[in-house]
């Protein structure tokens, strides 16, 4: 008991205080002012007889107050369920008076006993409500610069203490406070184990679980939530993600518990970041083994075309970090190219040997210039047009580009026996609908073709993943721009799925496939479940603290030329074979005529090269097979979603193992 005593000794700061020396005069006050309100009626009490309430009533309601925990919480963020503390508090306090006044047989009335409790009660509620209202505000003018935004923190576990020891330690510094706790207030928490509602940490009550978060956001007028959950499996989190995104209040999270700092110069408050909507996929990001790419990467010479692009400047980054004897970055656009190149002379200086050249895919003696030269051991080939309603506008474009570069690079990767050569596809590659998706299967084809030879020393390898989250062209920075610009958010139809991942997923899948490969293997990365366009936009306008449809329109403005309603990773021919990592699979190779393959590469290259446009379009559709309209694919795709919506009424998006994933 006295260890408590202490306990709860050392932590009354002087602000509590001073509110306790307040709620003492105001018990003072409010015997006084009993007693003369009484005695206008003459019903007062002698002078001898008011020195019970007066001092032994002031004494007793100070401790219930203490036990009722009027002094534990948080005062400045009282709520009107909190004031019960100081009810109870004076109640029990002056019953105990009445009990000491029988002891020392000093008669105090019963109307005096019940008008002294409600003068006190009114008092200490009432001045704790002005005190929060006026005396908080006023002291707070000097810094109205700095938005203090009511925080609801969801898990009471011991993310949610360091992040309360933390925003409390940074309110008592002036530079740190300013920058850091400005942004936090706690209000309330949320946690999913029921014992722990009622209960509070470091003075901030549990006041339910997920389920009430909708309801509590409203009535405690909460503008921020933290998800504090770091280990949350990735069901759970996506979970409690789609729960707070409909309080339309924007949500900040602590990052998984693999991605946090844990040492003392990176404080967990500052790890607390905006959420991303690769929060919403609804798995943990990928992980590979990172060994086997060291051991496949150090001390080699490292070719990436396209090296300035979304995927591949990000490929470049990843390969520099396993100390690879030269890195050269090949891309046909300077600007990106010199962006990157800019990015690793700053991060590594002399330590990374690299090379930057401008070069086009295309340009078979500048390519074979570069081989020759430089002689790459890997080659990660990510040049591409991959923009589908412009390649439809400029079919020769992508045929010369995708495919004639393609055949550039890899013939020459053989000839000059490069060790491995890894090409970047698309989901779009399956079953093609636009003259894109149409060149890359036609690139897929090429890789497995040279495969075939066994002529050469090199291993080809396909890596086939679906749409790249934050990739140039991507979907999230136009509806980002399109929110932030208060636009509508333009969605092409209201049915459209999509697998996503990131950029460092896909690169890391590239860089797996490369480390584990042993010739003319397509790798499908398992990107968890398809997404709906719709609903991906839907969160990020909540995520801005907006409302769908509401505070910004989303308009459906048809499916753009060549587009699918929804991208599949996995041709019918093709079947599952997995690996070591649970969520990489390897599709079976597809046998290609070598002799009809190259007469009619051959026709379409010249075409494309001529600019035949009829020609080589119909040459593209002779090569591929599974080339069809994109309307023959929509309307038939249509179809088989409302016989199964007539069957699965909640409409959702069918899941990886019952679409690409499906057993063989």
């Amino acid at each position: 008991m006295k260890a408590r005593f202490l306990k709860y000794a050392s932590s009354f700061s002087h602000r509590k205080l001073l509110l306790a020396v307040a709620d003492g005069f105001i018990l003072i006050a409010a015997s006084l002012i009993t007693n003369f309100l009484l005695s206008l009626i003459g019903c007062g009490i002698p002078a001898s007889d008011l020195a019970v309430p007066l001092v032994i009533g002031t004494v007793c309601c100070f401790a219930f107050l203490f036990i009722w925990g009027a002094y534990s919480k948080m005062w400045r963020y009282f709520r009107s369920k909190d004031y019960l503390s100081c009810v109870f508090g004076v109640v029990c306090g002056i019953a105990a008076t009445c009990l000491f006044s029988y002891v020392l047989d000093r008669h105090i009335p019963f109307v005096f006993t019940f008008t002294h409790t409600l003068i006190a009660i009114i008092g200490i509620c009432l001045f704790r409500l002005i005190f929060r209202r006026t005396f908080i505000e006023i002291t707070e003018i000097g810094h109205q610069e700095i938005r203090f935004k009511r925080t609801m923190i969801i898990g009471g576990g011991n993310a949610c203490k360091v992040l309360l020891t933390e925003i409390k330690n940074a309110k008592k510094s002036p530079y740190k406070g300013d920058k850091v706790s400005a942004q936090f207030t706690p209000i309330c928490i949320i946690d999913d184990d029921r014992n722990k509602v009622g209960s509070d940490v470091m003075g901030v009550e549990i006041v339910g679980t997920t389920a009430d978060i909708e309801r509590f956001a409203k009535e405690k007028e909460i503008e921020q939530i933290i998800f504090a959950v770091p280990s949350a499996v990735e069901d759970e989190r996506a979970r409690v993600m789609e729960i707070c995104s409909k309080t339309g209040v924007p949500v900040k999270i602590v990052p998984f518990i693999g991605n946090l700092i844990f040492d003392e110069k990176t404080p967990l408050l500052e790890q607390v970041r905006d959420i991303k909507v690769e929060d919403l996929l609804g798995r943990d990001p990928i992980k590979f083994d990172n060994e086997d790419i060291r051991r496949f990467i150090s001390g080699k010479v490292c070719m990436v075309t396209g090296g300035g692009g979304s995927i591949g400047s990000e490929l470049v980054r990843q390969i520099a970090k396993y100390s690879p004897k030269q890195v050269i970055i090949v891309d046909i656009y300077e600007n990106n190219a010199y962006e990157i190149q800019q990015e690793l002379v700053m991060e590594y200086g002399q330590k990374l040997n690299l090379v930057t050249l401008i070069a086009s895919v295309r340009d078979y003696y500048r390519i074979n210039q570069i081989f020759k030269k430089y002689k790459p051991q890997v080659v990660f080939h990510a040049a591409a047009h991959k923009h589908v309603p412009l390649m439809e506008v400029s079919p020769m474009e992508a045929i010369k580009n995708n495919i004639v570069g393609t055949f550039n690079v890899a013939t020459l990767a053989q000839f000059h026996l490069v060790e491995k050569f890894v090409m970047i596809s698309t989901d779009k590659a399956v079953n093609p609908t636009n003259v894109m998706g149409a060149s890359k299967r036609c690139c897929e084809m090429i890789v497995q073709y040279l495969a075939q030879q066994n002529d050469g020393r090199t291993e080809f390898v396909t890596t086939r993943f679906g749409n790249v989250l934050g990739s140039n062209g991507s979907v999230i920075p136009l509806f980002k721009k399109q929110i932030e610009q208060g636009k509508p958010v333009t969605v092409t139809h209201p049915d459209v799925i999509r697998y996503f991942m990131t950029i460092p997923e896909a690169v890391s899948l590239v860089m797996e496939a490369a480390a584990i490969a042993h010739g003319g293997e397509i790798f499908v990365l398992d990107m968890g479940k398809p997404v709906r366009i719709v609903a991906l936009a839907e969160n990020l306008i909540r995520m801005y603290g907006k409302v769908p449809y509401k505070d910004v329109p989303i308009k459906f403005v048809g499916l753009r030329p060549g587009e699918k309603i929804k991208e599949e990773l996995l041709m019918n021919e093709e079947g599952l074979q997995k690996t070591a990592n649970k969520l990489i699979y390897i599709g079976k190779q597809i046998q290609i005529d070598s002799t009809t393959f190259a007469m009619k590469l051959r026709i379409l290259r010249d075409a494309a090269l001529k600019n035949n446009e009829k020609i080589a379009v119909d040459a593209l559709h002779e090569m591929v097979p599974t080339f069809v309209t994109p309307e023959e694919f929509n309307k038939h795709e249509l179809e088989k979603q409302a016989q199964d919506s007539g069957t699965n009424k909640d409409h959702s998006a069918p899941t990886a193992s019952q679409d690409a994933f499906a057993p063989v």
